[in-house]
């Protein structure tokens, strides 16, 4: 995650010559909004993904932090602080006020330049009650919860503030019903069961398990939805409340496992109730890249853009090397401490040489149906990296370090 974080810059394993980006956000509302991530290759700072990805690597944490070795599990818990501290100050001022995004998406689109040159608009995007924003408040409260879990026994009076203030995130979640975005393909339901579940597990308040079980029908827990994502955490949520069926004995949360049980057969290639697209090298194809969605309680595959960990199917020794990274794809500030600007940029972005700054770790969105992969910077479904692709891998990859050899 240390090629994302944004704000003072602190080195991170992953990261080649960064330095510090967007000190002056929040300024235009007085308010300080800097820290937290940039969610993929650009120098936008969009709340919604960026929850997700602290609640994937919170919930890491908690299912396999006890398989990772104390310094991994040390960059784990950083890599979450970077997030939560963030997003800690995107909900400063509620009751009424949540702030959602940093950066206009259409004018930091338009350049091709690096974090620390950025001089495009850093618009705060704010939503003011009774203004809805369900889904993102929701992921903040779930990504704040669950976090308060990953630190409980590290820093419990972090711990603490965290639980304290998910409770407020989804106090606004649940009263002003509904999405910021007007996208119409962005649920809200599916967050607010999501953040009370988290709740649930993080506080054991017996009102977050009435809420699950109350409201499920109305917010769609039903909907039989075979993926899981940043806008999407249908499979997650039903995986998540499992456990209270599993370890709890709460039987009313039956249909939840009954939903967990589905999604995992439908993944499962030899199952009479499978009906997912696999690519020939043994990838499911979502219909337009190569991979599959994941909790830390089930694997996904993708391209890794080092060769140290996944790489293409047919192609062990390859790993992307053009991947559609601003900050990987431009000269590092120590080899070019000259600024480059907004259209200056075009002629690395255009270029067919490979990236000078390899990002360890990262996985991008993969190839296509045919497994096919061409390594192009400007086909960003395929070749750029996101930290909610990422997260997700940390406690996968934990487990399988830990059990070479699971059973």
């Amino acid at each position: 995650m240390g090629a994302r974080g944004r704000g003072i810059y602190r080195t991170t394993s992953g990261s080649c010559g960064a330095a510090n980006s967007g000190l002056g956000d929040g300024w235009e509302v007085s308010a300080d909004l800097t820290g937290g991530y940039y969610d993929a290759g650009d120098n936008v700072k969009f709340g919604f993904p960026m929850a997700f990805t602290a609640t994937m690597l919170a919930w890491s944490v908690i299912e396999f932090g006890d398989s990772m070795p104390a310094g991994e599990l040390r960059n784990a818990l950083v890599a979450i602080r970077w997030a939560t501290d963030y997003l800690l100050k995107t909900v400063s001022q509620l009751p009424n006020r949540i702030f959602v995004q940093v950066g206009d998406p259409i004018k930091d689109h338009s350049c091709w330049e690096r974090p620390e040159d950025m001089d495009t608009a850093r618009t705060v995007y704010t939503v003011e009650a009774p203004n809805t924003a369900s889904d993102v408040a929701g992921e903040t409260a779930a990504a704040l919860a669950a976090s308060s879990i990953a630190f409980r026994s590290s820093d419990p009076a972090y711990s603490e503030t965290l639980l304290r203030t998910a409770v407020k995130a989804f106090e606004f979640a649940d009263t002003y019903r509904g999405a910021y975005s007007d996208n119409s393909d962005i649920r809200d339901g599916d967050e607010l069961l999501w953040g009370a579940a988290w709740l649930r597990r993080a506080s054991q308040d017996d009102s977050y398990l009435n809420y699950i079980q109350n409201n499920g029908k109305t917010l769609g827990a039903d909907d039989n939805i075979n993926e899981f994502g940043w806008d999407n955490k249908h499979a997650g949520l039903n995986v998540l409340v499992s456990k209270e069926v599993l370890e709890g004995n709460m039987y009313s949360l039956q249909s939840y496992k009954a939903s967990a049980d589905s999604f995992m057969c439908t993944l499962t290639p030899d199952s009479d109730s499978s009906h997912i697209e696999y690519t020939p090298g043994g990838l499911i194809y979502t219909g337009q890249v190569a991979a599959t969605s994941s909790t830390p309680q089930s694997s996904r595959s993708s391209y890794s853009s080092t060769p140290t960990t996944y790489s293409a199917p047919h192609s062990p020794n390859y790993y992307p090397q053009r991947i559609h990274h601003r900050g990987s794809s431009l000269p590092s500030i120590k080899d070019h401490p000259q600024m480059i600007g907004c259209k200056e940029g075009s002629v690395y972005f255009n270029s067919s040489d490979p990236n000078p700054n390899v990002l360890v770790g990262a996985i991008v969105g993969g190839p296509g149906e045919d497994d096919a992969y061409d390594d192009n910077r400007e086909d960003f479904r395929k070749s750029e990296p996101t930290t909610y692709i990422n997260a997700p891998f940390v406690g996968v990859l934990a487990y399988f370090v830990a059990n070479p050899n699971p059973s």
